[in-house]
Order: structure tokens, then C-alpha cells, then sequence
């Protein structure tokens, strides 16, 4: 009964579910990602939302380039803090501006990515990530 209201942390057990968060909320977005991406090789007229005004074709590379490109990243935790910000962009635009006149049905989903970003962005990826090897390599070589 004691450990179930334990607060301190187990250091292991944080960095493995960072791991995990990392994997499953990237693979989540990679699927939207990857669907945009298919729009966007396909050729022909792009139809695609305007939602933030600049143009249907850059926002769908925008969009592909965050659901995909920056979920790889977050996947692998290379570059995972750099990476969650166009993804926190992309979930506000998606929440607040393109699903703003929607009830919160429709919002659900990219709230709950957007938690998951920002934490991401707060945390880090963890010690089981690309980073955690280059940040121990520039370490190492600093001392």
C-alpha cells in the first residue's frame, strides 16, 4: 500500500515510458502523415484546407512535412524537442482554427496530441533516444 502513494520517481521507469509515449504517439500521427503524403505524391490538383492562409499546396506540405517528418524524428527522439514544435503547431491549427467551430468530438484527438507534444517538448526524449547518444558523445568530448 505503501508504494501505490509513493511520489518519488523511478528514473528507469520515466525514461522507458518517454520510449514508449515517444513510439506510439508518433506511429499514431505517422498514419495521418502518411495519408497526406499519398495526396501529395498522387498528382493533380491538390485539395487541400487553407487553414492559416498561405496557400492549399504549402499547407499540405506543412502538414505532411509535421505528421510525417517530425513523427520519424520524435520515433527515433533525434532532434525531439526541435521536432515537437511543428507538431504543437500543427495540432493548435488543427484544434483551434480548423475544428474551432466543432464540439469538443472533434477536438478530442488533437488535444490529447498536443498534451503529448508539449510534454515531449518539456521532458525531452529520454535517456533511449538518438539524442540521449549525440548529447553523451558531445559530453564526453567537452571534458
Amino acid at each position: 500500500m505503501k508504494k501505490l502513494f509513493n511520489t518519488n520517481f523511478n528514473n528507469e521507469a520515466v525514461h522507458f515510458m518517454l520510449l514508449v509515449l515517444r513510439v506510439c504517439i508518433a506511429s499514431f500521427m505517422i498514419v495521418h502523415g502518411y495519408q497526406k503524403l499519398g495526396w501529395l505524391t498522387a498528382g493533380g490538383e491538390i485539395q487541400f484546407g487553407d487553414p492559416i492562409g498561405v496557400g492549399a499546396a504549402a499547407s499540405l506540405y506543412l502538414a505532411v512535412f509535421a505528421e510525417f517528418f517530425c513523427s520519424i524524428f520524435l520515433l527515433l527522439g533525434f532532434a525531439t524537442r526541435l521536432a515537437t514544435i511543428p507538431l504543437i503547431i500543427t495540432m493548435i491549427v488543427a484544434v483551434f482554427i480548423v475544428h474551432a467551430p466543432d464540439g469538443f468530438d472533434k477536438k478530442e484527438l488533437g488535444l490529447h496530441f498536443l498534451v503529448a507534444y508539449v510534454f515531449l517538448l518539456v521532458s525531452g526524449p529520454g535517456k533511449y533516444s538518438i539524442d540521449q547518444l549525440i548529447s553523451r558523445s558531445l559530453y564526453s568530448r567537452n571534458r
